[in-house]
Protein backbone atom coordinates (compact mmCIF):
# COMPACT_ATOMS: atom_id res chain seq x y z
CA UNK A 1 0.00 0.00 0.00
CA UNK A 2 1.47 3.33 -1.05
CA UNK A 3 1.21 5.18 2.23
CA UNK A 4 3.32 8.24 2.84
CA UNK A 5 6.10 7.38 5.28
CA UNK A 6 5.95 9.81 8.18
CA UNK A 7 8.66 10.90 10.61
CA UNK A 8 10.46 8.04 12.33
CA UNK A 9 12.01 8.37 15.78
CA UNK A 10 15.40 6.67 15.58
CA UNK A 11 17.65 5.55 18.39
CA UNK A 12 20.65 7.25 16.81
CA UNK A 13 20.53 10.81 15.43
CA UNK A 14 23.00 9.74 12.75
CA UNK A 15 20.83 6.86 11.57
CA UNK A 16 19.69 7.00 7.95
CA UNK A 17 16.51 5.48 6.57
CA UNK A 18 17.54 3.17 3.75
CA UNK A 19 15.20 2.47 0.80
CA UNK A 20 14.73 -1.09 1.99
CA UNK A 21 13.43 0.21 5.33
CA UNK A 22 10.94 2.46 3.55
CA UNK A 23 9.78 -0.43 1.36
CA UNK A 24 9.32 -2.58 4.45
CA UNK A 25 7.18 0.10 6.09
CA UNK A 26 5.03 0.33 2.97
CA UNK A 27 4.50 -3.43 3.00
CA UNK A 28 3.30 -3.58 6.62
CA UNK A 29 -0.30 -2.48 5.98
CA UNK A 30 -0.51 -4.88 3.05
CA UNK A 31 0.70 -7.78 5.18
CA UNK A 32 -1.88 -6.85 7.81
CA UNK A 33 -4.61 -6.87 5.15
CA UNK A 34 -3.46 -10.33 4.07
CA UNK A 35 -3.92 -11.48 7.65
CA UNK A 36 -7.41 -9.97 7.65
CA UNK A 37 -8.14 -12.03 4.53
CA UNK A 38 -7.02 -15.18 6.32
CA UNK A 39 -9.25 -14.46 9.31
CA UNK A 40 -12.22 -13.78 7.02
CA UNK A 41 -11.62 -17.06 5.19
CA UNK A 42 -11.80 -18.80 8.59
CA UNK A 43 -15.00 -16.89 9.40
CA UNK A 44 -13.26 -15.19 12.32
CA UNK A 45 -15.12 -11.95 11.65
CA UNK A 46 -14.55 -10.36 15.05
CA UNK A 47 -10.82 -10.98 14.82
CA UNK A 48 -10.73 -9.54 11.31
CA UNK A 49 -12.58 -6.42 12.45
CA UNK A 50 -10.26 -6.05 15.45
CA UNK A 51 -7.23 -6.25 13.15
CA UNK A 52 -8.76 -3.67 10.83
CA UNK A 53 -9.38 -1.23 13.69
CA UNK A 54 -5.85 -1.79 14.98
CA UNK A 55 -4.46 -1.03 11.53
CA UNK A 56 -6.63 2.07 11.39
CA UNK A 57 -4.92 3.46 14.50
CA UNK A 58 -1.40 3.12 13.11
CA UNK A 59 0.43 6.31 11.97
CA UNK A 60 0.56 5.07 8.37
CA UNK A 61 -2.51 2.88 8.60
CA UNK A 62 -5.95 2.99 7.07
CA UNK A 63 -7.53 6.44 6.84
CA UNK A 64 -10.80 5.76 4.99
CA UNK A 65 -12.44 3.11 7.16
CA UNK A 66 -15.38 4.68 8.96
CA UNK A 67 -14.26 8.26 8.30
CA UNK A 68 -16.68 9.46 5.61
CA UNK A 69 -18.07 12.95 6.11
CA UNK A 70 -21.80 12.47 6.54
CA UNK A 71 -24.94 14.55 6.14
CA UNK A 72 -26.32 15.58 9.56
CA UNK A 73 -29.29 13.40 10.48
CA UNK A 74 -31.46 16.44 11.22
CA UNK A 75 -31.09 17.63 7.63
CA UNK A 76 -34.05 16.44 5.55
CA UNK A 77 -33.56 18.53 2.43
CA UNK A 78 -30.63 19.91 0.46
CA UNK A 79 -32.56 23.18 0.26
CA UNK A 80 -32.39 23.74 3.99
CA UNK A 81 -28.75 24.51 4.65
CA UNK A 82 -25.14 24.07 3.70
CA UNK A 83 -23.42 20.92 4.90
CA UNK A 84 -20.21 21.70 6.75
CA UNK A 85 -19.97 24.89 4.71
CA UNK A 86 -20.35 23.11 1.36
CA UNK A 87 -23.28 23.76 -0.98
CA UNK A 88 -24.59 20.37 -2.13
CA UNK A 89 -27.69 21.66 -3.88
CA UNK A 90 -26.30 20.36 -7.19
CA UNK A 91 -27.04 16.83 -5.90
CA UNK A 92 -30.76 17.57 -5.57
CA UNK A 93 -31.80 16.21 -9.03
CA UNK A 94 -30.08 12.89 -8.27
CA UNK A 95 -31.56 12.67 -4.78
CA UNK A 96 -35.05 13.47 -6.09
CA UNK A 97 -34.86 10.83 -8.84
CA UNK A 98 -33.65 8.14 -6.43
CA UNK A 99 -36.36 9.06 -3.91
CA UNK A 100 -39.06 8.95 -6.61
CA UNK A 101 -37.95 5.44 -7.61
CA UNK A 102 -37.86 4.27 -3.99
CA UNK A 103 -41.33 5.66 -3.28
CA UNK A 104 -42.73 3.92 -6.36
CA UNK A 105 -41.43 0.61 -5.04
CA UNK A 106 -42.79 1.30 -1.56
CA UNK A 107 -46.23 1.95 -3.05
CA UNK A 108 -46.15 -1.26 -5.05
CA UNK A 109 -45.10 -3.21 -1.99
CA UNK A 110 -47.68 -1.69 0.36
CA UNK A 111 -50.54 -2.09 -2.13
CA UNK A 112 -49.45 -5.62 -2.92
CA UNK A 113 -49.95 -4.95 -6.59
CA UNK A 114 -46.98 -7.10 -7.53
CA UNK A 115 -45.14 -9.94 -5.93
CA UNK A 116 -41.37 -10.04 -6.04
CA UNK A 117 -41.67 -12.85 -8.59
CA UNK A 118 -44.09 -10.85 -10.72
CA UNK A 119 -41.93 -7.75 -10.54
CA UNK A 120 -38.89 -9.75 -11.56
CA UNK A 121 -40.80 -11.23 -14.49
CA UNK A 122 -41.86 -7.75 -15.66
CA UNK A 123 -38.31 -6.49 -15.29
CA UNK A 124 -37.00 -9.47 -17.26
CA UNK A 125 -39.40 -8.67 -20.10
CA UNK A 126 -38.41 -4.99 -20.11
CA UNK A 127 -34.68 -5.71 -20.16
CA UNK A 128 -35.00 -8.51 -22.73
CA UNK A 129 -36.87 -6.12 -25.02
CA UNK A 130 -34.09 -3.53 -24.76
CA UNK A 131 -31.55 -6.34 -25.29
CA UNK A 132 -28.49 -5.03 -23.44
CA UNK A 133 -25.43 -7.20 -23.82
CA UNK A 134 -24.42 -9.63 -21.10
CA UNK A 135 -21.23 -7.58 -20.72
CA UNK A 136 -23.27 -4.43 -20.11
CA UNK A 137 -25.40 -6.11 -17.48
CA UNK A 138 -22.36 -7.53 -15.69
CA UNK A 139 -20.79 -4.05 -15.77
CA UNK A 140 -23.93 -2.67 -14.13
CA UNK A 141 -23.83 -5.45 -11.52
CA UNK A 142 -20.19 -4.64 -10.75
CA UNK A 143 -20.93 -0.99 -10.04
CA UNK A 144 -24.01 -1.90 -8.02
CA UNK A 145 -22.05 -4.21 -5.72
CA UNK A 146 -19.09 -1.78 -5.58
CA UNK A 147 -21.57 0.84 -4.33
CA UNK A 148 -22.62 -1.45 -1.48
CA UNK A 149 -18.99 -2.33 -0.65
CA UNK A 150 -17.65 1.22 -0.75
CA UNK A 151 -20.39 2.90 1.28
CA UNK A 152 -20.12 0.17 3.92
CA UNK A 153 -16.35 0.51 4.23
CA UNK A 154 -16.42 4.31 4.39
CA UNK A 155 -19.07 4.11 7.13
CA UNK A 156 -16.98 1.66 9.16
CA UNK A 157 -18.74 -1.63 8.38
CA UNK A 158 -16.44 -4.49 7.37
CA UNK A 159 -17.32 -6.30 4.12
CA UNK A 160 -16.68 -9.98 4.84
CA UNK A 161 -17.36 -11.49 1.40
CA UNK A 162 -18.69 -10.59 -2.02
CA UNK A 163 -19.82 -12.37 -5.16
CA UNK A 164 -19.87 -11.15 -8.75
CA UNK A 165 -21.49 -13.56 -11.23
CA UNK A 166 -19.26 -14.76 -14.05
CA UNK A 167 -20.09 -14.23 -17.71
CA UNK A 168 -21.07 -17.91 -17.88
CA UNK A 169 -23.60 -17.32 -15.09
CA UNK A 170 -24.97 -14.23 -16.85
CA UNK A 171 -25.39 -16.19 -20.08
CA UNK A 172 -27.43 -18.73 -18.14
CA UNK A 173 -29.42 -16.06 -16.30
CA UNK A 174 -29.17 -12.37 -17.07
CA UNK A 175 -30.49 -11.76 -13.56
CA UNK A 176 -27.74 -13.72 -11.83
CA UNK A 177 -27.37 -11.99 -8.49
CA UNK A 178 -24.26 -10.41 -7.05
CA UNK A 179 -23.89 -9.76 -3.33
CA UNK A 180 -21.75 -8.16 -0.63
CA UNK A 181 -21.99 -9.54 2.91
CA UNK A 182 -21.10 -7.38 5.91
CA UNK A 183 -20.12 -8.11 9.49
CA UNK A 184 -22.30 -6.59 12.19
CA UNK A 185 -25.82 -7.03 10.84
CA UNK A 186 -26.76 -10.04 12.99
CA UNK A 187 -30.07 -8.38 13.82
CA UNK A 188 -31.31 -9.47 10.37
CA UNK A 189 -31.33 -13.08 11.60
CA UNK A 190 -32.78 -12.37 15.05
CA UNK A 191 -36.11 -11.38 16.56
CA UNK A 192 -34.71 -8.28 18.26
CA UNK A 193 -37.01 -5.30 17.74
CA UNK A 194 -34.50 -2.68 18.88
CA UNK A 195 -31.49 -1.71 16.81
CA UNK A 196 -28.85 0.89 17.67
CA UNK A 197 -29.37 4.07 15.65
CA UNK A 198 -25.88 3.90 14.18
CA UNK A 199 -26.37 0.31 13.01
CA UNK A 200 -29.71 1.17 11.40
CA UNK A 201 -28.29 4.28 9.74
CA UNK A 202 -25.35 2.30 8.33
CA UNK A 203 -27.65 -0.48 7.16
CA UNK A 204 -29.98 1.99 5.43
CA UNK A 205 -27.13 3.64 3.53
CA UNK A 206 -25.49 0.33 2.59
CA UNK A 207 -28.76 -1.07 1.23
CA UNK A 208 -29.20 2.04 -0.94
CA UNK A 209 -25.53 2.13 -1.98
CA UNK A 210 -26.03 -0.14 -4.99
CA UNK A 211 -28.99 1.82 -6.32
CA UNK A 212 -27.25 5.16 -5.91
CA UNK A 213 -24.09 3.82 -7.60
CA UNK A 214 -26.17 2.64 -10.57
CA UNK A 215 -27.79 6.03 -10.92
CA UNK A 216 -24.52 7.94 -10.65
CA UNK A 217 -22.82 5.66 -13.19
CA UNK A 218 -25.63 5.03 -15.68
CA UNK A 219 -28.39 7.55 -14.95
CA UNK A 220 -30.88 4.76 -14.29
CA UNK A 221 -31.60 1.99 -11.79
CA UNK A 222 -32.20 -1.69 -12.62
CA UNK A 223 -31.63 -3.59 -9.34
CA UNK A 224 -34.26 -1.53 -7.58
CA UNK A 225 -37.06 -3.59 -6.08
CA UNK A 226 -35.08 -6.13 -4.11
CA UNK A 227 -32.89 -3.70 -2.15
CA UNK A 228 -35.77 -1.31 -1.48
CA UNK A 229 -38.03 -4.15 -0.37
CA UNK A 230 -35.35 -5.33 2.07
CA UNK A 231 -35.06 -1.87 3.66
CA UNK A 232 -38.82 -1.41 3.78
CA UNK A 233 -39.33 -4.75 5.53
CA UNK A 234 -36.72 -3.94 8.21
CA UNK A 235 -38.25 -0.52 8.94
CA UNK A 236 -41.76 -1.98 9.12
CA UNK A 237 -40.50 -4.80 11.33
CA UNK A 238 -39.15 -2.13 13.70
CA UNK A 239 -42.59 -0.53 13.85
CA UNK A 240 -41.74 2.66 11.95
CA UNK A 241 -44.64 4.88 10.90
CA UNK A 242 -44.99 6.22 7.35
CA UNK A 243 -43.44 9.53 8.42
CA UNK A 244 -40.53 7.80 10.18
CA UNK A 245 -39.89 5.58 7.16
CA UNK A 246 -39.88 8.60 4.85
CA UNK A 247 -37.49 10.54 7.11
CA UNK A 248 -35.09 7.60 7.44
CA UNK A 249 -35.03 6.82 3.72
CA UNK A 250 -34.67 10.46 2.68
CA UNK A 251 -31.72 11.01 5.01
CA UNK A 252 -30.08 7.74 3.92
CA UNK A 253 -30.50 8.74 0.27
CA UNK A 254 -29.01 12.20 0.90
CA UNK A 255 -26.09 10.73 2.80
CA UNK A 256 -25.37 7.96 0.31
CA UNK A 257 -25.58 10.22 -2.75
CA UNK A 258 -23.29 12.76 -1.05
CA UNK A 259 -20.62 10.17 -0.19
CA UNK A 260 -20.65 8.16 -3.43
CA UNK A 261 -20.73 11.26 -5.62
CA UNK A 262 -17.56 12.41 -3.85
CA UNK A 263 -15.83 9.09 -4.53
CA UNK A 264 -16.72 8.28 -8.14
CA UNK A 265 -13.14 7.43 -9.12
CA UNK A 266 -12.69 5.22 -6.07
CA UNK A 267 -15.92 3.38 -6.88
CA UNK A 268 -14.73 2.72 -10.43
CA UNK A 269 -11.37 1.40 -9.24
CA UNK A 270 -13.09 -0.81 -6.70
CA UNK A 271 -15.42 -2.19 -9.39
CA UNK A 272 -12.35 -3.11 -11.47
CA UNK A 273 -10.78 -4.87 -8.49
CA UNK A 274 -13.98 -6.80 -7.82
CA UNK A 275 -14.25 -7.74 -11.50
CA UNK A 276 -10.79 -9.30 -11.18
CA UNK A 277 -11.85 -11.28 -8.11
CA UNK A 278 -9.53 -9.47 -5.71
CA UNK A 279 -9.71 -10.42 -2.04
CA UNK A 280 -11.41 -8.23 0.55
CA UNK A 281 -7.99 -7.04 1.74
CA UNK A 282 -6.94 -6.16 -1.80
CA UNK A 283 -10.21 -4.28 -2.36
CA UNK A 284 -9.55 -2.32 0.84
CA UNK A 285 -6.05 -1.60 -0.44
CA UNK A 286 -7.59 -0.27 -3.68
CA UNK A 287 -9.92 2.05 -1.75
CA UNK A 288 -7.17 3.36 0.52
CA UNK A 289 -4.81 4.08 -2.37
CA UNK A 290 -7.55 5.84 -4.30
CA UNK A 291 -8.54 8.22 -1.50
CA UNK A 292 -5.01 9.37 -0.67
CA UNK A 293 -4.95 13.16 -0.57
CA UNK A 294 -8.72 13.45 -1.00
CA UNK A 295 -11.56 14.47 1.27
CA UNK A 296 -13.30 11.40 2.65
Amino acid sequence: MNFTVRQLYLDSPAAVIQPSNVDDLAKRPRRALQRIDRELSRRNFRTALSLLKHLQRQPDGLRAFGTAKQVPKKLSSLDESLINGADLSYLKPTVDLVMDSIKSCFQCSSQEQVSSKGYKADLRKEINESSPSYEDYRFLCLHHEAGHFLIGYLLGVLPKAYKIPSMVEFHKDRFAAGSVDFAGFDFLQSNVRRIANKALNNFSCIVLGGLVAEHLQFGCIEGLYFDVDKLNKVLRWLGYTETQVDDQVRWATLNTVSILHRHGETRSRLAEAMASGRSIGQCIDTIENSVLGKEI
